[in-house]
């Protein structure tokens, strides 16, 4: 007998996209990205993923340019190493282990022989620091950098709140309500802060923090939505701040262009802004991005920007603010009330997606290949408003059909939908055909086609089990109206119940000949042809799941 072997479990995909700030190479043909503990090279001309660099033992956290040789990268990891690589043909060079887990990585081209990063300040809880990392020369792969200096203290453990300005001269840290700013040559550290009070526009908590390339300015976000820019942070008295506002809620990150001319920002309305001065007239808009802006980017020739959303989107934007191409990984939503169901023509996985979506995701790609609008309502964003959502899915054999349940949660009368759609060969995607409100008087439990074979449309049914004691058949006719737009639609043949129990699951056997229906603790039966039931199997002593 042999023994069995350890189960080993390896990952596809599906991992977070927005976890750290993307880079775009120097020529910018490609956009390097973190993904759980990958970082991936896509193409900037196709959006395909070129290369995927594995390694880290945990999430990466930050991905930074090697200063001093742009073909390679630098990445930091929560479990405690800095990897260097060759990105081009996704080959690490080096691997520096630090021993303390890394939360972001930053780099400078005045910083010969170091990197810097934020760690958890041992033996102290929820408190963090900037360090600088000294890496060491030597020969060999594997190496210990283990040599930290301590740059600030009490730092926020988020990445986007510490910048570095003017080419490593000074580095600017936020937490809460404090902006301390650091200047490497003098050794001064000075400390300035903003009012704690509450306002009626929100809290003036700094969220994010960016530094002009050139000049001495320091672009700040708060969680009210203003962005504040200091200037004259040298002395400690005599700073100055202007204040720009348009963002209704929190700014989530801030980036400068690369000649400092304008300043983009973005936050949970899903509009990237870009700010031509230091005045609120003049700023540009690309609007309708989605979902909330959680990282932005700019490439080192200004000609692309790169936002990383919270619905695990890539959205790659022209320089003149015009949307250039959009890469969608697996979104996470809210609840996977659907399940898991494999598309058979495409063999994508099959699951909620955005509010009232259906998303087609491919794991050979670990892209979305589309989405499908289930629903068909405006979504609205507001908490314990009852919306309609996405149940149920059921595929035909040959994904020719696809059933589609939505409800409405209401305490005493609950809004059901069953939608069926049929594939369109010229379109290339779903099209409604059938819509039947109430096709239950409760939530349906269960749902499932027969298919014995898919030439013969008149073999297709589908049926679906409810909470209201019943499970109903539903078959395609001809529509006979000459002015209908399509020439079958579906109703319903025949509705079946056991002693008034609740249908809970249904399955066709593999010829079709036979429908099986679990009425809470007992199975049942029932011929495909005749709906005769045929016989039952009690299973005491609990329901059927």
């Amino acid at each position: 007998m042999v023994a069995p072997a350890a189960l080993r479990v390896v990952r596809c995909g599906g991992s977070a996209l927005h976890g750290a700030r993307a880079v775009f190479s120097c020529d910018s043909k490609y956009l390097l990205c973190a993904s759980g503990d990958f970082v991936k090279v896509y193409s900037l001309a196709t959006g395909e993923t070129l290369r995927l660099m594995g390694g880290h033992a945990d999430l990466v956290t930050g991905i930074q340019l090697n200063p001093r040789n742009h073909m390679q990268l630098y990445s930091s990891s929560l479990d405690g190493s800095i990897k260097l690589w060759d990105y081009m043909d996704g080959i690490p060079i080096k691997t520096y282990t630090v021993g303390s887990k890394l939360l972001a990585l930053y780099t400078l081209a005045s910083s010969e022989d170091s990197v810097f990063a934020i760690i958890p300040k041992s033996g102290e809880r929820d408190t963090f620091q900037l360090v600088s990392v000294k890496l060491t020369k030597a020969a060999g792969q594997d190496l210990e950098a283990k040599e930290l200096s301590v740059v600030l203290d009490g730092v926020d453990a988020s990445p986007k709140r510490i910048a570095f300005g003017r080419e490593g001269e000074y580095v600017a840290s936020v937490k809460e309500v404090n902006l301390q700013v650091y200047f490497f040559k003098q050794k001064q550290l000075n400390r300035f802060s903003v009012s704690a009070a509450k306002t009626k526009g929100g809290s003036n908590h700094f969220t994010c923090i960016a530094c002009h390339p050139t000049e001495d300015c320091i672009a700040t976000g708060h969680a009210d939505g203003k962005i504040r820019l200091w200037r004259n942070f040298y002395h400690r008295k005599e700073y100055t701040f202007s204040t720009l506002h348009w963002h209704h809620d929190t700014v989530m990150d801030l980036a400068f262009s690369m000649e400092g001319t304008s300043l983009l920002s973005g936050g949970v309305e899903s509009v990237l802004v870009l700010w031509h001065s230091e005045s609120d007239c003049q700023k540009d808009f690309l609007p309708r991005l989605g979902s909330a802006i959680e990282y932005i980017s700019v490439s080192t020739d200004g000609a692309h920007y790169c936002t990383l959303h919270t619905d695990n989107r890539i959205t790659i934007i022209n320089s003149n603010l015009r949307f250039s191409k959009s890469i969608q990984g697996l979104i996470k939503s809210r609840d996977i009330k659907t399940g898991l169901v494999v598309d058979p023509r495409t063999k994508a996985l099959v699951l909620n997606g955005e509010p009232g979506h259906l998303q087609f995701y491919c794991l050979q790609s670990d892209q979305q290949l589309y989405s499908l609008d289930i629903v068909q309502r405006q979504y609205i964003h507001q908490a314990g408003l009852k919306q309609v959502d996405l149940v149920k899915v059921a595929f035909s054999a040959e994904g020719k059909w696809l059933a589609t349940v939505e409800e409405r949660e209401e305490v005493t009368d609950p809004e059901l939908q069953l939608k069926l759609w049929f594939f369109d060969e010229e379109t290339q995607s779903f099209k409604l055909n059938t819509r039947i409100n109430m096709p239950h008087e409760d939530h349906i439990t269960d749902m499932c086609f027969r298919d014995m074979d898919e030439l013969e449309d008149d073999s297709l049914i589908l049926v679906t089990a409810g909470r209201d004691h019943v499970f109903k058949v539903w078959v395609m006719v001809e529509d006979s109206d000459p002015e209908a737009q399509q020439s079958v639609s579906w109703s319903c043949d025949f509705v079946g119940s056991y002693h008034n129990y609740e249908a809970t699951n249904c399955c066709f056997s593999e010829d079709g000949s036979l429908l099986a229906v679990s009425f809470e603790e007992t199975v049942t039966v029932w011929d495909s042809i005749t709906w005769d039931l045929k016989c039952t199997f009690c299973h005491p002593p609990g329901k059927i799941r």
